[in-house]
């Protein structure tokens, strides 16, 4: 039966100091929702409150020899899922703007486009609100029309 060499090892070592700081990243609400050890969630809390470099990398070390004897995994999948929702809401966010200024800018389609993909749009509320967005993007006015148009839509998606 044959060991891993001492190269692999430290380098499962370094991943595992590498995930316990993506933990760290993490807000105080993610970290308690995820599933570990006691001790593990202790270690990791006292490293937030660290703010010397060395004292840090010394607790992230301690928090990587903790991680040895747990399965890592689900928190690995923990983070991922995190990272990919941030994601998704980005494109979410970056998806309503550009229709929400294709419609003041009076783009053809995209209106259709609204009605289609967002269920329950009230039609002459959002026309309206497109059309105050326009007329104070005409006068050059703070843009409260538009926002309420973002807002608008945003409820919608959210549904």
């Amino acid at each position: 039966m044959e060991g891993k060499s001492r190269t692999r090892l430290k380098q499962e070592m370094h991943d595992l100091q590498r995930l316990g700081e993506d933990i760290l990243k993490l807000s105080l609400d993610h970290i308690n929702k995820i599933e570990m050890p006691e001790e593990l969630r202790e270690a990791i809390l006292f490293a937030r409150t660290l703010k010397k470099h060395g004292a840090l990398r010394r607790q992230l070390q301690y928090v990587g020899t903790l991680m040895r004897n747990v399965d890592t995994e689900p928190i690995r999948r923990f983070i991922d899922n995190i990272k990919l929702g941030s994601k998704n809401e980005s494109t979410a966010f970056n998806k309503l703007e550009k229709w929400r200024d294709d419609l003041v800018n009076g783009k053809e389609g995209v209106m259709d486009c609204v009605l289609n993909e967002l269920p329950g749009v009230n039609r002459q509320h959002i026309r309206q609100l497109v059309r105050n967005a326009v007329k104070e993007k005409e006068k050059q006015q703070s843009p409260k029309a538009s926002r309420a148009l973002f807002r608008y839509l945003r409820e919608l998606m959210s549904e």
